[in-house]
């Protein structure tokens, strides 16, 4: 049977931190073929451009199972959660692309893993504010949140290095845009 389990889990040293260091934003479909192997990323065959996007505190990515015995099914609800900090026209107009696609997501969190939101269906915008704030201290800039709905966990990439998440993909043509 293919739900069979195949492994057990020790507990493991407490060595990890949370938060996510960047995100990239890759244009729905242009990632072409994606090679799984174990559930994990070992290829892609796409030519795209990667908008990267660093982050520093508040932004975090959360996975919801979902699962139904009374229907059988089972899916992932992924949801992105970005505070960017700063307003500025160019953004309001990147920002507003982003609301009006539903790109794929890359995130590199710090622990070294580079993993990929909304890999089957796209990541949509699902909610967000512009904000100036009323203190010196509040935020003026941006929150946004990402759904996508999926079949599975978000993959992990094989390969990935610090600031290139792509590394490992040979058959990749990727151009990694930082402004």
């Amino acid at each position: 049977m293919a739900c069979d389990l195949t492994k057990g889990r020790a507990l493991p040293c407490r060595e990890s931190v949370g938060g996510i260091k960047a995100v990239y934003f890759v244009d729905f479909g242009d990632l072409g073929t994606i090679t799984l192997s174990s559930d994990e990323i070992t290829d892609m065959t796409g030519t795209f451009s990667a908008y990267k996007y660093e982050l520093k505190g508040n932004s975090s990515v959360e996975q919801t199972i979902n699962a139904s015995r009374e229907n059988g099914t089972v899916f992932f609800d992924q949801a992105v959660s970005l505070t960017l900090p700063q307003l500025s026209k160019e953004d309001n107009n990147e920002l507003k692309l982003m609301a009006y696609g539903r790109p794929h997501i890359v995130v590199e969190d710090y622990n070294g893993n580079a993993y990929l939101v909304g890999r089957e269906h796209g990541a949509d915008v699902t909610g967000g504010t512009i904000v100036s704030g009323g203190a010196m201290g509040d935020l003026s800039g941006y929150t946004l949140t990402f759904n996508a709905m999926e079949r599975t966990p978000a993959n992990f990439i094989a390969g990935a290095t610090d600031g290139s998440p792509f590394a490992g993909m040979t058959s990749a043509t990727d151009t990694i845009v930082t402004s």
